[in-house]
């Protein structure tokens, strides 16, 4: 099959609408409806995220979605971004919904006095932004006007800029691999609007390359593409099909905690003004589902899967054994449905096999007698008889190591 037709094959939008993760709607162009199925992917890849930046040192926060419009003439977004953005007004006050997260972080590290001894902080959010798209460049999930990124926002001394570089790397890396994605990277510099002078622009470039090259990691240069604040490591992850997708970054940033005048002690009792890393891994949730929709063409790894495990009676007098059984399983978390259906055997494991459900559990006459069950996995068949303990320890531990099956 051509890679053409295999990539028609696993579009997210037909296997969003066939496995019911997401909707769109004319009353909300660009904004997706993410329906029960899709919130299970997307609260696991949130509970993941959580996870892993919890053990890496980051401390959670959430800043508001609307703030005013003078705050962005601050940061540097309104010259260099405005059209993209959306506006209101409150009480005789101009807001703007925010395009990005950073000035949220920012307001936040200002907060209180710091000191050098609490640096680095490093600050994670899930945060909803909004950019205006036009109409025609909308595409699903990939392409969407309000989405969630995953954002960071590190701040740092000079001292301390490529040893957290290397750890944000390590952490990218740790993501990518649990998905089973390889990757590209690129390094944006300089583009023709930027912000501050060039001898920063120069600092900051010699440092993300620095990085790269101690690390051996290969990397290609991309002149002119860098965020207009700071320079950025851009990933380009590769799926199954070897397409190549743009989803994490590393940026920069010497010139905002300027603007908003950040401070910390230093060692020398002055006040120094930190650098910030910007960095997002995901990118964003939304067009990171999307890929992963296409990445495993909706059989996905048993820990994202909506439904892990669907009961399938014989009859209707294997009901009451069927739920017995599943609430065995949902006592340990896993996600199970029963199908209560009186149809042929056949047309029901087809269609559990055409919502792409990893386990199948067939109850009869014979399991309830043995106080088992007969058990299938999408794609492996038939896997044989075995007792409700047997199974249930089988698709736990399945679900426990997050497996990669691309």
């Amino acid at each position: 099959m051509s890679i053409e037709m295999e990539a028609e094959k696993r579009n997210h939008r037909k296997l969003g609408q066939q496995l019911e993760l997401f909707m769109s709607s004319e009353e909300a162009p660009g904004m997706p409806f993410f329906l029960p199925k899709g919130m299970v992917i997307r609260n696991e890849l949130e509970y993941f995220w959580k996870q892993k930046h919890h053990l890496a040192g980051y401390q959670e926060i959430k800043t508001p979605i609307m703030m005013k419009q003078e705050l962005w003439e601050k940061s540097g977004h309104w010259d260099h971004y405005h059209e993209n953005m959306y506006f209101s007004k409150v009480d005789d006050q101009n807001y703007a919904i925010k395009p990005m997260n950073c000035p949220g972080a920012v307001l936040i590290f200002n907060n209180k006095r710091r000191s050098y001894r609490e640096l680095p902080i490093r600050y994670g959010e899930l945060g909803l932004v909004h950019r205006h798209e036009l109409s025609g460049s909308l595409n699903g999930l990939l392409r969407v006007r309000s989405f969630t990124q995953d954002d960071a926002h590190i701040f740092v001394r000079e001292d301390q800029i490529e040893s957290e570089i290397d750890k944000v790397l390590e952490l990218v890396d740790e993501f990518y691999s649990e998905f089973g994605f390889s990757y590209k990277i690129e390094l944006s510099t300089r583009p023709e609007k930027y912000m501050g002078s060039e001898e920063i622009w120069d600092k900051a470039e010699a440092a993300l390359e620095s990085v790269l090259q101690k690390k051996e990691l290969p990397y290609q240069i991309n002149h002119g593409d860098g965020a207009f604040y700071g320079p950025k490591i851009d990933y380009h992850i590769l799926d199954s099909l070897g397409r190549s997708w743009q989803c994490g970054t590393v940026q920069l940033d010497f010139q905002m905690p300027e603007k908003f005048n950040c401070q910390y002690i230093g060692e020398d009792n002055k006040y120094h003004i930190p650098i910030m890393i910007h960095r997002a891994i995901y990118g964003s949730l939304e067009r990171f589902m999307a890929i992963l929709i296409e990445h495993y063409a909706g059989d996905f790894p048993l820990w994202l899967a909506p439904i892990q495990a669907k009961i399938l009676p014989i009859s209707d007098k294997h009901l009451p054994y069927a739920e017995h059984i599943k609430q065995q399983f949902q006592q340990v978390g896993i996600r199970i449905e029963i199908d209560e259906r009186i149809e042929k055997m056949g047309f029901k494991i087809r269609d559990a096999e055409t919502e792409k459900i990893p386990f199948m559990l067939i109850i009869g006459d014979q399991e309830i007698e043995n106080g088992a069950v007969s058990l299938r996995r999408r794609g492996e068949g038939n896997l044989g008889q075995m007792s409700v303990m047997d199974a249930l320890d089988k698709i736990t531990k399945e679900k426990n190591t997050r497996e990669n099956h691309s």
